[in-house]
C-alpha cells in the first residue's frame, strides 16, 4: 500500500496492490457519521465481496464505494495481480476493524 496523501489531510488516498491470489482480511470501516470507503481499479483483475453477498469481479475502471459498517474484503483473482486507489471516506470517529481471513475454500470457490 502506498499512501498518495500527506498525513493530516481531509482525505486519505492510496494506491493498493495485491499479487495474483492476494487478498486481505474481511474488515469493517467505521464511523458513527459519514465514513466508508470507495475503491477504483486501475490495473488487473480482482474481487470484491461484502458479507451475505456474492463476489463482484473488478477490472479496470470499476468502483465500489463501501458505506461505513459494511463486513468486506478485496483482493486480487488467482491468476491476475489487482491494483486498486482507495479513498477513504473522512467522518466522525472513524476506525478500521480487521477480521478473520477469507478462507481459502471460500476464496478458490470464486
Amino acid at each position: 500500500m502506498n499512501v498518495l496523501t500527506r498525513p493530516g489531510e481531509a482525505l486519505t488516498i492510496c494506491n493498493v496492490t495485491f499479487e495474483p491470489g492476494c487478498r486481505n482480511n474481511w474488515h469493517i470501516h467505521h464511523a458513527t457519521k459519514g465514513g466508508g470507503q470507495i475503491l477504483i481499479c486501475v490495473d488487473g483483475e480482482g474481487w470484491y465481496q461484502e458479507e451475505g453477498k456474492p463476489a463482484q469481479a473488478m477490472k479496470p475502471g470499476d468502483i465500489v464505494e463501501i458505506p461505513a459498517g459494511v463486513k468486506h474484503w478485496h483482493g486480487a483473482k488467482k491468476n491476475s495481480g489487482f491494483s486498486h486507489l482507495a479513498f477513504e471516506v473522512p467522518g466522525e470517529n472513524t476506525s478500521n476493524e480487521w477480521l478473520e481471513p477469507v478462507s481459502d475454500e471460500q476464496y478458490n470457490g470464486l
